[in-house]
């Protein structure tokens, strides 16, 4: 199991990750992680939910105006 140690930065607290988790996430200094509440508890990602949706449901629209699509851009 792998912790996160809590320190104070000026008046907030922040959260050290070790550098394989960071490896892990794909992330570094300055990028963001998304907070997505579960019944398990709370889910880090360096994707986001809302952003991914949108993306599958552009998806689904090319595929089903595809044909379209192609003509439109000749």
């Amino acid at each position: 199991m792998d912790t996160l140690k809590l320190t104070q930065i000026g008046n907030s607290v922040g959260a050290i990750f070790q550098k394989d988790m960071l490896l892990h996430l794909n992330v570094g200094k300055g990028d963001t992680l998304y907070v997505t509440r579960t019944p398990e508890g709370l889910l880090l990602s360096p994707y986001n939910p809302e952003v991914a949706a949108q993306v599958d449901q552009g998806r689904e629209f090319m595929k089903q105006y595809r044909d379209t699509l192609r003509e439109l851009a000749k």
